[in-house]
């Protein structure tokens, strides 16, 4: 075996672990702030992240001190379904034992910030009590599974959540270390955790604990979205597999499967690339679990164990070709598929707003900016939130827009909601502007230690600049996605958006600088609001003060140059970077202060 095909030291460290068991059981009790390296691999298995507050790291240093670290936990939860009790947990433990505020994720779960090590057995064993999961929420299994959440009662809906539902579980990880480490041993009836069930195709690779994932578990992390053609709310061409409901004479009666994609990367490594998913095959519903078992076992046994940076499943697909690809999903279903049916996506919808179930109630979208719950200023959206469970006890819904859908209302209580939200200063979907609706970010700074530079903290201020900027241009109507990320990993998937904004080098305080200081960004154009196209490298390291002067000459010739009907992206598509660049030249050439003039 040569070098470069040697398993790297997280292969060693998952195999070392006795099922996820190794080095968190010896750290997690032993007083100190942090976890080593190796028990921080295994960590993420059972849904944390370890991590620091980079606004202190400096000082810190200086004064001979530690990181101050803490601990992030996600929870699992397939197609982002929550009572209300699930949300007061998240929201007690968020108060009681985090940083004050709950994060809805682009996956449809949650997100606690700011927990010390000492307190994360006490939050994992709280979330399992309330029947919610931190287990696979992390790690190089199958994460949380995706699926559209609004509960519109349709057959077409339920069955597929349905059918989301038992994948997730299907695809749990199977040992018993979860329980063993966090809730001593008891076996909470907790239908997230998991549970026996045969698999479908039995391989040599398996183990009689894990039969899926076998002793090293998955190359890289998996996920996995359930869709819809006419609403591609989960962003299903971004997943490593995706289910895209196919639905004849008004019924679902399968899926076309796509897989492969991912849109991670790292620009110093020119063979990393965002890639989106391909077209595989057509299955019934009866067939999910076992198309589902027969790529996860081609990609844990296929996958590159050796280069963490190239192990997605993207890169397998990739390398091999969609084809060979095929084939070797076939060789271990032992019969042919059957060709994918023409099923083109066409459409996606947020939910946000008031809306009919079909059953008489109705449901309320409410958008997050950033997904981040927390009480600022006039804005008092955490008690907002804590007061309608505690009141009205409905369920609700996380969407990968990271905003929630509480459902089940009844309409005699839509006006003292109304009210409630205006009294607590929460802004409904009728009150923001189309640009902020669609944006979103990652959390980057203060905690994530991959970012380069700011996201979360950031993006509002660019969207203040962009909706003035628009309502200027008359285009504040125009609907589409502005995404933004600290770093290359894209976890608010710019890579697919219209108008994609990748975190590049950091920035530099200035005199007079007053809060986070923004860096460069790599600015992506030309994805597409549905999702179904990658966006294009239009420029590099632009300075975040640069962002909308860049983009203004481009939407002015949009707005007077679109053909009839043509979104943002499909302009920036058809005409392509180098003849956009052409036209912020020739804006900034004629003096254009903002690009409003028209240039020919």
């Amino acid at each position: 075996m040569s070098a470069k095909d040697q398993p790297s030291k997280v292969e060693e460290v998952k195999e070392a672990s006795n099922y996820l068991r190794g080095f968190v059981a010896e750290e997690a009790f032993n007083g100190l702030p942090n976890y080593s390296e190796e028990a921080y691999n295994i960590l993420k298995f059972h849904g944390s992240y370890q991590q620091d507050d980079r606004d202190v790291r400096v000082e810190r240093k200086k004064a001979g001190l530690d990181k101050a670290y803490s601990m992030m936990i996600r929870s699992r939860i397939p197609g982002g379904k929550i009572t209300a009790e699930q949300y007061l947990e998240h929201d007690r433990l968020a108060m009681e034992l985090g940083n004050r505020t709950l994060r809805i994720t682009t996956r449809q779960s949650f997100q606690l910030h700011g927990v010390l090590k000492n307190d994360l057995p006490t939050v994992i064993r709280r979330i399992n009590e309330v029947l919610l999961s931190t287990l696979a929420a992390c790690g190089d299994v199958e994460r949380n599974v995706l699926s559209c959440p609004a509960p519109i009662r349709d057959d077409i809906r339920d069955r597929m959540q349905a059918d989301a539902d038992l994948f997730a579980s299907h695809f749990a990880p199977r040992t018993n270390s979860y329980w063993e480490l966090w809730l001593d041993g008891e076996k909470i009836d907790n239908p997230l955790l998991p549970q026996p069930r045969p698999t479908l195709i039995p391989t040599p690779a398996d183990t009689e604990v894990e039969p899926i994932y076998g002793r090293h578990y998955l190359p890289r992390k998996f996920k996995t979205a359930f869709s819809l053609p006419f609403d591609n709310c989960t962003d299903v061409y971004a997943n490593d597999l995706g289910f895209l409901a196919v639905i004849e004479a008004g019924q679902l009666v399968g899926y076309n499967v796509l897989v492969g994609g991912g849109l991670g990367t790292t620009p110093s490594n020119k063979n990393t690339f965002p890639h989106l998913g391909k077209d595989l095959c057509f299955v019934t519903r009866e067939g999910v679990l076992e198309i589902g078992e027969a790529v996860i076992k081609a990609y844990r046994d296929l996958g590159n164990r050796a280069d963490r940076k190239r192990a997605r499943i993207k890169y397998l697909v990739a390398d091999l070709g969609i084809d060979a690809f095929r084939s070797k999903v076939e060789e271990y279903l032992g019969h042919p598929t059957e060709p994918p049916r023409p099923n083109p996506v066409t459409g996606v919808d947020d939910h946000m707003g008031w809306h009919e179930q079909g059953d008489g109630k109705l449901f309320l979208g409410i958008p997050i900016e950033n997904g981040r719950v927390r009480d600022v200023g006039a804005l008092r959206l955490a008690t907002a939130l804590r007061t309608l469970f505690q009141t009205y006890k409905m369920p609700a819904r996380l969407t990968c827009q990271q905003s929630i859908l509480l459902c089940d209302l009844d309409p005699a209580w839509r006006d003292e909601i109304n009210q409630l939200l205006a009294d607590h200063g929460v802004a409904r979907v009728e009150t923001i502007s189309t640009v902020r609706r669609w944006a979103m970010a990652c959390p980057a700074m203060p905690t994530c230690g991959l970012a380069v530079t700011e996201s979360e903290r950031v993006l509002p201020r660019l969207l203040d600049q962009l909706e003035q900027r628009l309502a200027e241009l008359g285009l504040a109507d125009e609907v589409f996605t502005v995404r933004m990320t600290g770093c290359p990993n894209g976890c608010a998937r710019p890579y697919n958006a219209d108008i994609g904004l990748v975190g590049r080098s950091a920035g530099k305080a200035k005199p007079g600088d007053e809060g986070p200081v923004a860096g460069t960004y790599t600015l992506f154009l030309g994805g597409s609001l549905v999702g179904h196209r990658l966006a294009s490298l239009y420029k590099d390291y632009v300075p975040f003060d640069r962002l909308v002067d860049e983009l203004t000459p481009i939407f002015a010739r949009f707005k007077t140059d679109r053909q009839p009907n043509e979104t943002f992206g499909d302009f920036c598509d058809r005409l392509g970077v180098e003849r956009l660049a052409a036209i912020v030249a020739e804006a900034e050439a004629n003096g254009s202060a903002n690009g409003t003039a028209r240039t020919s």
